[in-house]
């Protein structure tokens, strides 16, 4: 059992819903982006997305787009986002990390030293948003097999006919997409995400999550309340962008958690 499996099973039988906050390695710099994800626990974080930095994120809008190229601007990398997990890990042992990226890293890195590094540093899953099912062999399937789950996206566009081959080799949680389009692009709207949750539910035992479009506390707790969670990420970027302290940061994570977690 993983981390992400354990914290599922521990909300679960408090009867919570997930939250899980995006952040972005090494943005502003990487010293403040290490004080964020510390503090994200304590802010009611239970899921931590950390990106990893890439120059052409293509899933991502305008937000992520540029802390991604600040990260990069500050000279972060694979080894300095590896790192902030392992910082963590020396004070927080049971918050999953999932790392969110583009495949051409690891690809760089190479897969099996990669998932050994990942492994280590103490990251618990992989969303890895250019590497469709078809390509499992290539590291959805080995990351399983080092330990780590595989989480995959499913979309609006995502039919009946393709679902089963997208749930194939996912593990840890369902992350569906709630718009069409790039992260921070429109609101989520909870009437048009249930039935999509549903669907998704009658094939797999697995816990949706529902991202993108989710930016204020009472729309954490609407799309949490027809989901098992919900994930937020340009909004909480878009504070770390304006130069909002951390501690603002912080508050405002636990607004939107406090959110998820009333659902």
């Amino acid at each position: 059992m993983t981390r992400i499996d354990a914290k599922f099973a521990e909300l679960a039988a408090q009867g919570k819903k997930a939250f899980v906050a995006y952040v972005m390695a090494g943005d502003p710099d990487y010293d403040t982006s290490l004080e964020i994800v510390k503090g994200l626990p304590g802010a009611g974080v239970d899921v931590i997305e950390l990106g990893l930095p890439f120059t052409d994120p293509m899933a991502d809008g305008s937000t992520i787009q540029l802390a991604g190229q600040r990260a990069l601007d500050g000279g972060m990398t694979l080894d300095q986002t590896l790192n902030i997990a392992r910082e963590l890990r020396k004070t927080d042992d049971t918050t999953p990390v999932v790392m969110m990226g583009y495949y051409n890293p690891i690809y760089s890195r190479g897969v099996d030293t990669f998932l050994a590094q990942a492994k280590e540093a103490g990251i618990d899953g992989l969303i890895i948003v250019d590497l469709p099912p078809e390509e499992d062999d290539e590291l959805c399937i080995p990351a399983q097999k080092a330990g780590l789950n595989f989480i995959r996206l499913a979309t609006p566009t995502t039919d009946a006919k393709r679902l089963p081959k997208v749930l194939q080799n996912t593990s840890g949680f369902v992350y569906y997409v709630s718009v069409t389009g790039t992260t921070g692009a429109a609101a989520a709207q909870a009437a048009d995400v249930a039935p999509e949750v549903a669907r998704i539910k009658s094939s797999t035992d697995l816990p949706v999550i529902v991202g993108f479009g989710v930016r204020t506390p009472e729309t954490a707790q609407d799309i949490a309340g027809v989901a098992d969670g919900t994930v937020v990420g340009s909004a909480i970027v878009e504070k770390i962008g304006a130069g909002e302290p951390v501690a603002d940061v912080l508050a405002f994570v636990k607004s939107l958690a406090d959110g998820a977690h009333r659902a």
